[in-house]
């Protein structure tokens, strides 16, 4: 029988977001991180015709917020109407900061602190800065200790034009400074591992290409995503990054990124580079029955783990195990799964690991795997590599999307949303659907 986390019950109520939308770097896209924060939030009061007054914190994840918007939960609250007296705070786990959103809020509402929170997550990877060398840093500091014209003069002939090449800040926050390997390479570590072959990692990004394409023509998003408008009166309406030509044999033709020429993990098989956001509201019984909510699903378990950094994508393994231990859950007893797709291969990888005996055996000192989860089930519209992936929103996103798939389901139904970390961590959130007698409405 599974239990509740400690302390009062927490409930996601419901949530909005934005399109997704492809970064197209270096070149800034149409909105910064806030702005695409905001309207998502916009949206989200609107749809549950309630006030953002009553909001009594904001926890926002971000994962490189821009020197103009450094506590951007502060920025984002404020523009949205929330009381200047209503705090916020900013959270950052790389590809899990919208995840560490909600386990921040949903502990301020267990603990008893409060009973409304606005969490989530944005990022505009687009608007990443590109980084000058050290030497040009150091240049323009003795430039401007100059005294004198003539001194200035003889400094700028000494201007050090080899060092002159931007370093994308994108590029170098997507690589972990403690192993020296880019996370595309952790791809192809465990790609390896577990016997992921090129066209096994393929096959299941053109399959998350066509279960999005298939869910936007059913319009299954529609009720999660919020129109926005750009300054020019440009609209977007839906994830752009999702194509309708991406097949196994066009993806095969891509060549390696990370491990040339040999190895598997391609632009095609991994996650794409986009602006996006997602905010979601968490309220307690209380709160639920005093605005009249109807949440569309209750957190049950939140998880969070450490592993070998090289071996980062299979982070979702490790959290989940803590969760189906703690809740004596069986994987087949979750109905659905969100793993986060950094890539085909990391995702493929994880799906491998629960079935596999003597990682279970070695990892998590069970004395058989666990039973192997059937695709069907996991990321049932797609995932980062169709949707896209803005790291500090794609946990706000899964979890969303999860809630909404569970609330069709019409039956009690639980399921997982879980991610993998840069510098070898996991997060995993366990959520029920909501029964009206659940909150005594």
């Amino acid at each position: 029988m599974s239990t509740d986390l400690p302390g009062r019950a927490v409930y996601l109520v419901d949530g909005m977001r934005t399109p997704f939308l492809r970064a197209e770097v270096p070149a800034p896209g149409p909105f910064a991180a806030a702005d695409l924060a905001v309207r998502a939030g916009q949206s989200l009061f609107s749809k549950l015709s309630i006030s953002p007054e009553i909001i009594q914190h904001v926890v926002i994840g971000c994962g490189g917020a821009s020197a103009d918007e450094m506590n951007i939960a502060r920025i984002v609250g404020l523009r949205l109407g929330c009381d200047q007296s209503t705090p916020a705070f900013t959270v950052q786990r790389n590809c899990a900061s919208g995840l560490q959103a909600v386990d921040s809020g949903a502990q301020l509402i267990a603990s008893g602190r409060h009973d409304v929170v606005l969490v989530g997550g944005c990022e505009a990877m687009s608007h990443a800065p590109l980084m000058t060398h050290p030497n040009i840093a150091r240049w323009l500091a003795r430039l401007q200790k100059a005294k004198g014209n003539w001194k200035k003069l003889k400094l700028i002939s000494s201007f050090p034009f080899k060092n002159l090449k931007p370093e994308s800040a994108l590029l170098k926050g997507l690589s972990d400074p403690v192993i020296g390997l880019s996370m595309g390479q952790t791809a192809e570590v465990i790609a390896k591992r577990f016997k992921i072959d090129r066209q096994m990692m393929d096959a299941w990004a053109a399959e998350s290409h066509l279960r999005a394409l298939a869910a936007q023509k059913d319009s299954l998003f529609d009720e999660e995503i919020a129109p926005i408008y750009d300054g020019k009166g440009l609209s977007y309406l839906a994830d752009n990054g999702v194509r309708t030509d991406s097949t196994p044999e066009r993806l095969a033709k891509l060549k390696p990124v990370f491990d040339r020429p040999y190895g598997a993990v391609t632009a095609g098989n991994s996650s794409q580079l986009t602006d996006g956001a997602c905010l979601l509201l968490l309220a307690s019984e209380k709160a639920v029955k005093k605005y009249q909510l109807k949440p569309l699903a209750k957190i049950k378990d939140v998880a969070w783990a450490g592993l070998d950094p090289k071996q980062m994508g299979l982070g979702p393994v490790y959290a989940s195990h803590q969760i189906l231990k703690r809740q004596k859950l069986s994987t087949a007893a979750v109905d659905c799964w969100e793993i986060n797709e950094a890539f085909a291969a990391q995702t493929l990888a994880c799906l491998a690991a629960f079935a596999d005996a003597e990682f279970c055996k070695n990892e998590f000192k069970l004395k058989a795997a666990y039973e192997a989860i059937d695709p069907e089930k996991v990321n049932i519209h797609g995932g980062a590599i169709a949707i896209g992936h803005p790291v500090g929103a794609s946990g706000a996103r899964i979890l969303l999307h999860l809630a909404q798939v569970l609330k069709a389901k019409k039956v009690p139904a639980q399921g997982i949303a879980s991610l993998c970390i840069g510098g070898g961590q996991g997060g995993a959130v366990l959520i029920a659907n909501c029964q009206q007698e659940e909150t005594g409405e």
